[in-house]
């Protein structure tokens, strides 16, 4: 009759196992602590459960029992992972049989992952020493990036894990391209500025010259204020995104506020803006930010928007906890290929137009950073020829919410 501990002793050498495979595939793992991991599975395996006799243990228990054991540790990883056998695919957990599909069992792992950069490793003998991943790009989808770990068990067997690095790939490429274009765009106003500071030593004695370059040097000195407000402020929204707000904001007044500062800044265009305000609840919100992103979705109608023609800004209220506030400008519109990268960071959909009105390309991005740090929706929908809408669900404050902080103008 089998001992109690039997299962017990099963469950054990399983979790031992899985702790082993995850300090072997992890990076840096030192040799310390796989000796302990090895010392301790030896423990196990040698050791008689208290109520059997000291015969030594039938080598079934270590031989074909084994690869199972592995087996359903490594279903337990959520990453791709093999047990590779003689070169041959011995056992793949569920996200391995997703990933290359059910076939590979039995299969040569060479044939399973089908990648040139991964047949040289898979390949080669690894006597488990940690060694650097291999990069496979094109794995599953055309644009997905994997890295692939191999690591000895034993002369014959190896465990092959695979993980993926497509969401850490692209947030490196975002941030690449984001000091590429910040710096691009701090570098072209700079050069003109030092390039006329340059020609206005050669024309100091022509007033009228002296005043015209001053005056674009001034333009210029403008724009990198304006692009470097921009980026400190979408730093700060950043760092603030998991910290909800807290305070009760009167989005009405907020944007009659806003109109007012716009309108003394653009007189020309102050008979343009249209509100078409409703009675809606507070929302819960941060004032100065929702303060920016008025200033940023107003102003852009305002600058895309044809001269004379209305810019309407709605207020009212969507289902019973939220507020949505729309812009709408009567513009050119903007073509359906451009919407889904409006919110990027620096994308334009006519560069030199924007730079004219003053842009910076943060703007949207700015919006979007806010609308998510107020648990929101952003919409954008356009028809050329008719004009653009920005539409933006805010949540209201509750009830019985913070006191309101003061606004700020």
């Amino acid at each position: 009759m089998p001992s109690l501990t039997q299962p017990r002793t099963s469950f054990a050498l399983v979790a031992i196992l899985a702790t082993a495979i995850t300090a072997w595939l992890a990076a840096g793992a030192e040799a310390g602590a796989i000796a302990l991991v090895g010392s301790a599975l030896a423990a196990l395996i040698a050791s008689p459960a208290p109520e059997e006799t000291s015969a030594p243990l039938s080598p079934d228990t270590v031989g074909p029992a084994a690869p199972v054991r592995i087996a359903d540790a490594i279903e337990a990883v959520f990453e791709p992972m093999l047990l590779v056998e003689a070169q041959r695919v011995a056992s793949a957990n569920r996200a391995a049989r997703a990933l290359l599909g059910e076939h590979i069992l039995g299969e040569d792992v060479r044939v399973a992952i089908r990648h040139p950069a991964a047949a040289e490793r898979l390949l080669s003998p690894d006597d488990g020493a940690p060694g650097g991943p291999i990069h496979l790009v094109g794995l599953g989808t055309h644009d997905q990036r994997w890295e692939m770990r191999v690591r000895a068990l034993s002369p014959a067997t190896r465990i092959v894990h695979l993980s993926d690095r497509t969401g850490a790939h692209a947030a490196d490429r975002i941030r690449v391209d984001f000091v590429a274009n910040a710096s691009h765009e701090l570098r072209t106003p700079l050069a003109s500025i030092l390039g006329f500071i340059e020609t206005l030593e050669d024309a100091a004695d022509d007033p009228e010259t002296r005043s015209r370059f001053l005056k674009v040097m001034d333009t210029e000195a403008r724009r990198m204020q304006r692009l470097i407000d921009d980026l400190m402020s979408l730093s700060r929204i950043e760092a603030e995104k998991y910290r909800a707000p807290d305070h009760s904001v009167d989005l009405a007044q907020l944007i009659g506020q806003v109109k007012d500062e716009l309108a003394a800044l653009a007189p020309d265009r102050a008979a343009d803006i249209a509100l078409e305000i409703e009675t809606v609840p507070p929302v819960r919100g941060d004032q100065v930010q929702l303060s920016q992103l008025l200033h940023n979705i107003i102003g852009n109608a305002m600058k895309y928007g044809r001269p004379g023609h209305p810019v309407t800004v709605g207020l009212r209220r969507a289902g019973t906890a939220m507020v949505r506030l729309s812009v709408r400008d009567e513009g050119e519109g903007i073509a359906p290929e451009h919407l889904p990268r409006l919110t990027e960071r620096f994308y334009r959909v006519d560069s030199s137009r924007s730079r004219a009105a003053g842009g910076t390309g943060l703007g949207l991005a700015i919006v979007k950073h806010i609308v998510e740090r107020h648990r929101g929706r952003l919409d954008i929908a356009s028809t050329v020829g008719d004009g653009t809408t920005v539409t933006i669900l805010l949540p209201t404050a509750p009830v019985s919410g913070p006191i309101p902080g003061p606004v700020s103008s």
